[in-house]
């Protein structure tokens, strides 16, 4: 797969995460070759993968949260910015503080369970059909979207498994267009 800004040739020697894929182990010595060896047999590993989308997903949904709660205070004019904005100084700090903190911690659980569950559903379902084409991708959202809305019903599950696998189908089909140089 070629990433937005490279080269031809960069791209072409790159495959896997880091470069570390293909027969580019020339000029290694044995050790480094069994590093990149044990780093390639870590990112198939379905465990590691659901593992790190959902710290990546705790990250990025902490910063989303932080900038989310930092952004709800931009106007005086809602009532609850108003009972803000009539304390002193140090109790909007402590308010807005507390308030940026929870919100943070609430967005960064639900992406880390989001990312977690899509990446090792996915995983499971590629290693089961042994291929990894936009079918894994599609039917893992689908799978994800259900069981996030499952707890609201079943119809709530089905817009969920519709969402999400379309949602998976666009990134994915656009993740793998070819790169137009």
């Amino acid at each position: 797969m070629n990433f937005p800004g490279m080269s031809g040739s960069s791209a072409a020697s790159m495959t896997g995460f880091g470069g570390l894929g293909g027969n580019n182990t020339q000029g290694m010595t044995e050790q480094e070759q069994a590093m990149v060896k044990m780093m390639q047999s870590g990112m198939e590993s379905c465990p590691l993968k659901t593992v790190i989308s959902g710290v990546m997903g705790f990250g990025l949904g902490g910063m989303f949260g932080m900038f989310m709660a930092g952004m709800s205070y931009d106007s005086s004019l809602t009532p609850q910015s108003q009972n803000i904005a009539n304390l002193p100084w140090r109790q909007q700090l402590k308010h807005g503080f507390k308030d940026m903190g929870s919100r943070s911690w609430s967005s960064a659980k639900n992406f880390g369970i989001v990312g977690a569950l899509y990446s090792g559903t996915e995983c499971c379902i590629e290693g089961l059909r042994a291929k990894n084409d936009l079918t894994n991708s599609v039917s893992a959202g689908c799978i994800t979207g259900g069981i996030l809305g499952a707890k609201a019903g079943p119809q709530a599950a089905a817009f969920g498994c519709v969402g999400f696998a379309a949602f998976s189908a666009a990134i994915d089909a656009y993740m793998r267009m070819p790169e137009s140089d």
